[in-house]
């Protein structure tokens, strides 16, 4: 009986960490994000990212953002954001047309595509 005890409880362990285990992969495409950012309204150390999808680059109150930003026109579309979580450093060069633009964010290094669907679709449902 202790046996069959320890089997059970082994194989719901086993099964409960199965289940959990896309939920992680899933959080860990977007989870970079936290760190510096909020998924609401409120800034952290980076702006908070509600509705930052087909928001104007470098325009959330109280943000002290880069001289590149802050005067920048485009918005972030889909494919801004793929080049921008890939890698902040080159796309700000890229999106600005400035080669000596900067940002303040390093580069994320989220280039796969699917990863970066993840994120986009995350950023969209806030």
């Amino acid at each position: 009986m202790k046996k069959l005890l320890m089997v059970v409880a082994s194989a719901a362990f086993v099964m409960g960490t199965m289940a959990l285990a896309p939920m992680a992969a899933q959080a860990a495409a977007w989870g970079k994000c936290k760190a510096c950012h909020n998924f609401s309204d409120k800034k952290k150390v980076g702006p908070g990212l509600q509705t930052v999808m087909g928001r104007k680059a470098g325009v959330m109150p109280k943000m002290k953002y880069s001289k590149a930003l802050a005067t920048q026109a485009w918005t972030w579309d889909e494919n801004n954001m793929r080049d921008w979580i890939c890698d902040s450093k080159k796309a700000v060069k890229v999106l600005t047309g400035d080669p000596k633009a900067k940002t303040k964010m390093p580069p994320q290094k989220i280039c796969d595509p699917a990863k970066q669907d993840e994120v986009i679709a995350k950023l969209k449902s806030l």
